[in-house]
């Protein structure tokens, strides 16, 4: 690896902690949260996807960095709001690999193919690989993405997701085939994982999560005591 893609690299671990660390600090909100990950390799679509599924009225609010690019979004799942952060590789796949920082309790993947370039296909069990080391038991949705260059890709048949019992969705992010489909499965698959996880170190961060919550109310009860202390002592 080059002088000049190690200090990427650790630009990428750098920013990605922090930016992660602004936006999951507002615990304070009734909307649950889900973070969706998207991965495959350079130029197969990944970034034109999220912003045609979020282009149709919706302004999301977008952070990029050296590391990611993370855009934000609110739905409704089964009555429930949901906020949805997804991110983008913002050209780390280049590297081959991805930041840990990048799979951190993430909740489902997007894993994108271009129908159009066969190696990005054969490399989709090496972005898998990667994904359930640092994720075992996540939902993945695979994505054939670029289908509007030719339909008749879509009568073809695909053996990685079957082998490996994952949803198929042939998309276009040039027309939108799809591509709101695709990404409300994941969305649903997120939400309905983080409520159903058994995986360790998730359990651990949700007693992490449900400490500090306590500790807020704490804080919130200790004030108002303070306060009305305070206001006895002077009359």
């Amino acid at each position: 690896m080059t002088g000049i893609a190690k200090f990427g690299m650790k630009m990428a671990a750098s920013e990605v902690v922090v930016n992660h660390e602004n936006e999951t600090s507002d615990r304070n909100s009734n909307d649950s949260s889900v973070k969706v990950i998207c991965l495959g390799d350079s130029a197969v679509g990944k970034s034109k996807l999220v912003e045609r599924f979020l282009m149709d009225g919706y302004k999301p609010q977008q952070l990029s960095t050296y590391a990611l690019t993370l855009f934000q979004y609110k739905t409704s799942v089964d009555g429930i709001d949901v906020r949805v952060d997804f991110w983008d590789t913002a050209g780390q796949e280049r590297f081959s690999s991805m930041h840990p920082s990048y799979y951190h309790q993430a909740h489902s993947c997007l894993l994108v193919f271009d129908t159009t370039r066969k190696v990005t296909y054969k490399n989709l069990p090496k972005w898998y690989n990667e994904l359930r080391s640092y994720r075992e038991k996540i939902p993945c949705v695979v994505i054939a993405n670029k289908i509007d260059v030719d339909y008749s890709v879509t009568q073809r048949s695909f053996n990685f997701p079957k082998k490996h019992n994952l949803p198929l969705y042939f998309v276009s992010a040039s027309d939108g085939t799809n591509v709101v489909k695709a990404f409300r499965e994941a969305i649903k698959l997120a939400v309905k994982y983080k409520e159903d996880s058994t995986d360790f170190m998730d359990e651990v961060f949700r007693e992490l999560e449900s400490f500090d919550d306590m500790n807020l109310n704490q804080d919130d009860y200790d004030s108002s005591d303070k306060k009305s202390s305070g206001d006895e002592e002077k009359t």
